[in-house]
């Protein structure tokens, strides 16, 4: 027989965890993290299963754990434009629930995915009683503005060749002593031209001209990184 009470309690550690993971959320007090867990409840999606549409009514936000979810707005002429790509330890749907209006675009699984869901009305009310928490939304959201001001000025600023630079130098890391870009099972040329603003064969002759440049290497799981430097200044022409 299941201890009920036990079950919840590992549930509310685990959501917990989630959120200290958060940024700016991981120094809440610990009244208002345990009120925060106590009204998230977990839920599960597949690859490629919607989490919400474009439009809907904003039922909760999300606190994403593990797996990586993608953000997009489509056209009256079925083009998809990228918003976001979220990994574990961000918050995604808040836009909407704190504004009061529909979810701004839709959200996608974009492998399996963990994400603790709160209700409108109970992160509200959350918001309302816990004046640090208030603090912590405040922040985050200030950051999701200045990222979209940021992929304005790159969709009208920058051409493909300095978006994509300024990606590349964006997610690069060191692994065994090489900087590379790691590709994920579902970063296809199709996802990372979404990404970027553009289509595959545009992307694929940035990709292209950037390596015989000098500037990177594609290789079959990763994108090499030869010239910081030098992708920086394409980055900013």
């Amino acid at each position: 027989m299941i201890d009920d009470s036990s079950y919840e309690a590992r549930c509310a550690a685990r959501a917990r965890r989630a959120l200290r993971a958060v940024r700016h959320f991981g120094d809440l007090p610990e009244e208002a993290q345990v009120a925060v867990a106590s009204a998230a409840a977990l839920r599960r999606y597949a690859p490629e299963q919607v989490i919400y549409l474009e439009g809907e009514p904003p039922e909760a936000l999300y606190i994403l754990e593990s797996g990586w979810v993608k953000a997009t707005r489509m056209s009256p002429e079925g083009r998809e434009q990228a918003m976001l790509f979220l990994q574990p330890g961000e918050v995604f749907g808040d836009i909407a629930v704190f504004t009061d209006v529909p979810y701004p675009g839709t959200v996608v699984a974009l492998e399996p995915v963990e994400a603790w869901a709160i209700p409108r009305l109970k992160a509200l009310h959350l918001v309302e009683t816990h004046p640090q928490l208030a603090m912590a939304v405040i922040r985050r959201l200030g950051e999701r503005v200045l990222h979209y001001v940021e992929l304005v000025e790159d969709l009208s600023l920058r051409n493909v060749e300095a978006r994509l630079a300024n990606t590349l130098l964006k997610h690069m890391q060191e692994v065994n002593g090489r900087l590379v870009v790691p590709r994920r099972s579902w970063t296809t040329f199709d996802e990372m031209a979404v990404r970027l603003g553009t289509v595959r064969d545009v992307l694929s002759r940035a990709l292209h001209t950037l390596e015989e440049e000098g500037y990177l290497r594609v290789e079959r799981q990763a994108i090499l990184i030869l010239d910081i430097e030098g992708l920086a200044r394409r980055g900013n022409p």
